[in-house]
């Protein structure tokens, strides 16, 4: 089972919403195309772009702790992010997956798509800090 997300006064900001969450896996989030998220013209801003992969991440690690450890904190200590192309003005995609988790530190792949999550626009690794209550 896992807890509800609220999303951070930033990913409102951006316009992110959480598209599907159904329990299993880690939560797919959207960020819709709007003048507020827009770079050169036309195309989706790279720091709107890393803040969606690190809400994803965030998100990933969250489901991956579900209701077992509702208090812990992940605060990002690294993340390099590999822009894979320019995203345009449409729907993307973002979607995070736990690749280690111990006691202090996850590590965190995210991926943002806009039409096939086969081929991203941007691929982030992030390492957190986990600070429970």
């Amino acid at each position: 089972m896992t807890i509800p997300m609220h999303l951070p006064p930033y990913a409102q900001m951006l316009g992110i919403i959480i598209a599907d969450d159904d329990g299993n896996e880690p939560p797919i989030l959207e960020l819709p195309f709007s003048n507020n998220v827009e770079g050169r013209p036309g195309m989706l801003q790279g720091g709107a772009i890393g803040g969606l992969l690190e809400v994803a991440a965030v998100a990933a690690i969250r489901h991956m702790l579900g209701a077992s450890d509702n208090e812990a904190q992940a605060k990002p200590i690294n993340i390099t992010i590999d822009y894979m192309r320019g995203a345009r003005n449409e729907l993307t995609r973002a979607q995070g997956t736990v690749t280690r988790i111990g006691s202090r530190v996850a590590n965190v792949e995210a991926k943002a798509w806009q039409n096939d999550p086969v081929n991203p626009v941007a691929v982030a690794r992030i390492n957190f800090l986990l600070k429970r209550a």
